[in-house]
């Protein structure tokens, strides 16, 4: 990869009518390595059968069947070179999430506002049977002939799939719609759109109405994570995106994610992945090549 201008290295997302769609992907093949692409909706992708590779963000994930990819909007992917892939691809965005139940919006809130906890997971064949059911029900409704409460029946199927795929984590199962797992809830869904604005647990809380330590204890019992360490995760991912894929100066990343100085950010930056954002880049660059 030429680092002159990595912006050129991104695939704008394929446009979605309604905010809504579902593939069957029947032994679709990728000869070569796909050009990297911004999700702009959410993706789910549930693999039968592989061989092949996915690279979501700055990771490489095997592909070998019977597993189920989780995409967030705003997530950088591209299938490789010789993968073969049988199954079925979701792609949905917030508006059309809001015709869905509100009672499914914990799974949304934890699979989604985290995605990198949640990649890759691999499904017994059991489970493989029982969700291509799910998705088939689905691509199948979402074929038939417009009708007025369409949207509604497709949301209503999307839902199923979600409480499915989010039952397959422990986290959830385990989990219930607690007054806290509701604040939670919200947290994850205000540092997913405001951790640009507000790098600090404090101001989450104060609009949560609840102290910085009882945030910081909340997110430790329902996600595992301390407050913190959930808003520098989405920093961080953001920050290495915009470092390996476009070629805008660190001082601009910096200014983009609501850093005071350049320098206030590279110490940020290399105290979360030991590298300074330079370093970073040059390292992206050199293993592209």
């Amino acid at each position: 990869m030429n680092n002159k201008d990595l912006s050129l290295d991104i695939r704008t997302d394929k446009e979605v009518k309604d905010s809504f769609s579902v593939s069957y992907l029947e032994k679709l093949t990728y000869g070569e390595d796909q050009p990297v692409c911004r999700a702009n909706y959410h993706r789910i992708y549930l693999i039968k059968e592989g061989p092949g590779r996915i690279q979501i963000d700055e990771r490489e994930y095997p592909i070998s069947g019977s597993e189920l990819f989780i995409l967030a909007k705003g997530q950088l992917y591209a299938f490789k070179r010789n993968t073969l892939i049988s199954g079925y691809e979701i792609c949905f965005g917030d508006c059309f999430w809001e015709k869905a139940p509100a009672s499914a919006n914990n799974c949304k809130a934890v699979l989604f506002n985290d995605a990198t906890a949640n990649q890759q997971v691999s499904i017994t064949n059991t489970d493989l049977a029982e969700l291509s059911l799910h998705f088939s029900a689905l691509y199948s409704e979402f074929n038939k002939d417009d009708y007025i409460n369409k949207p509604d029946a497709l949301a209503a199927y999307l839902k199923i799939i979600m409480i499915k795929t989010a039952n397959l984590n422990a986290l959830l199962t385990s989990g219930n719609d607690s007054y806290e797992n509701k604040l939670y809830r919200r947290f994850l869904d205000m540092v997913s759109s405001s951790y640009q604005t507000t790098h600090e647990v404090a101001d989450f809380a104060q609009r949560l109405g609840i102290s910085t330590r009882k945030l910081t204890d909340l997110c430790q019992k329902c996600g595992g994570k301390g407050a913190k360490e959930l808003i520098n995760g989405q920093l961080i991912a953001e920050a290495k995106r915009s470092l390996q894929f476009s070629s805008k100066p660190v001082k601009e990343i910096a200014y983009h994610l609501n850093f005071s100085t350049s320098e206030q950010f590279s110490h940020f930056f290399k105290k979360n992945t030991r590298l300074s954002p330079n370093q970073y880049r040059l390292n992206f660059a050199k293993i592209g090549m």
